[in-house]
């Protein structure tokens, strides 16, 4: 009777992977679990469901926008004027809904929100063509291209208010606008709007990523745009269109926080593009491109959001909130850096067989 060998025995890890492997994978969720459980034993009122409501509501602004950054960042790019754009479509939905002057025609007209909503939402889009339009085009570099945009952006804010502030947005409802606090304030199943929101911007964007051929080239363009390129893939069009992406988003969130403080200011936004940047790379995603996912992007955000709603709660000074957001960044970026280079030992390289001499060679064999 002859024994075969053993086979060797599977451990509870996937293959390849140790524990450590697995818990850096899996630091944003980890992050989170223990974001909680401090705040949780540092004070009664965290984990309540109101409060986790309220802290959704709070990061639904910024998921959206790190959602937008992600695809901007997995083509290898940066987007800076995000926060000026979220002004900006506040500012633009304020204006329209305060009323518009016609003077041929002696009256001021009242536009519906859902009108209000597609036009905010086609200027964000406008902003972000214009960004991808020169960094696809022109070449300019990403991070010099969307920084003269994000002065630009917040500039036409400012002129379009004066530097004020659009107060009460409560509309007429007599005049077809109801006003706009029904995203920021009502609910659907108990779930705010402005969750609901971020809930589908997700889940779209995850499909697209995971399910189309947009997701595959943006994967492709970001991981090697000279191989992208030389593949058949429309890299310039991908470009514009995570831009455009990006610019859209940001003025969705623009319009959700513009409806829960039911008034548009010039000056929202302000550093909204370092917590969006920050949220994806607490999620994972490579600064390089090619890398990320919006569950990782997601979790990022709320990792982002319940830090810093349970510094208040606890009642950190605002400064010492600063620090702890830094020191967070920073140890991400460092993870995400030992990560990459593990993965990037662990690959093996495969060098080309050399064709015997005298052969010729058959395309599609070694």
């Amino acid at each position: 009777m002859t024994r075969t060998a053993a086979s060797p025995k599977r451990g509870l890890l996937p293959e390849g992977k140790s524990i450590g492997h697995l818990l850096l994978e899996g630091r944003a969720f980890i992050a989170l679990l223990v974001i909680i459980i401090i705040f949780s034993s540092l004070s009664p009122n965290f984990f309540t469901m109101d409060n986790l409501v309220v802290m959704t509501r709070h990061v639904a602004v910024n998921a959206i926008l790190a959602i937008g950054m992600l695809m901007v960042i997995l083509n290898a790019g940066i987007d800076l004027s995000v926060g000026s754009t979220v002004a900006l479509s506040g500012v633009v939905a304020g204006y329209l809904l305060q009323g518009v002057n016609l003077p041929f025609w002696e009256a001021v007209a009242y536009p519906a929100v859902w009108v209000v909503v597609i036009i905010s939402i086609v200027i964000g889009a406008l902003v972000g063509s214009v960004n991808g339009i020169l960094v696809s085009k022109f070449r300019v570099a990403p991070f010099v291209a969307t920084l003269g945009m994000m002065y630009v952006v917040r500039g036409i804010a400012l002129l379009i208010t004066n530097g004020l502030t659009f107060p009460k947005l409560g509309g007429s409802e007599t005049l077809g606008n109801t006003g706009f606090d029904w995203v920021g304030f009502n609910t659907i199943l108990f779930v705010p709007v402005g969750v609901i929101v971020m809930i589908l911007i997700a889940g779209g964007s995850s499909f697209a990523l995971n399910k189309t051929p947009f997701g595959r080239w943006l994967y492709a363009s970001g991981g090697n745009e000279r191989a992208a390129e030389l593949s058949g893939i429309p890299v310039k069009r991908v470009k514009i269109s995570v831009y455009v992406i990006s610019g859209a988003f940001a003025a969705i969130a623009g319009l959700i926080l513009t409806s829960e403080l039911t008034s548009a200011t010039p000056q929202a936004g302000n550093s909204y593009e370092l917590t969006a940047i920050a949220a994806v790379v607490i999620g994972g995603a490579s600064l390089m491109g090619g890398k990320g996912t919006i569950r990782g992007t997601l979790l990022g955000a709320f990792v982002i959001g319940f830090l810093s709603d349970g510094l208040v709660i606890i009642g950190v000074s605002e400064y010492w909130q600063m620090v702890f957001k830094g020191a967070v960044i920073v140890l991400a970026v460092m993870l995400n850096a030992v990560e990459y280079k593990s993965r990037k030992a662990k690959t093996p390289i495969v060098s080309p067989k050399p064709a015997s001499v005298g052969a010729a060679s058959t395309p599609g064999k070694d």
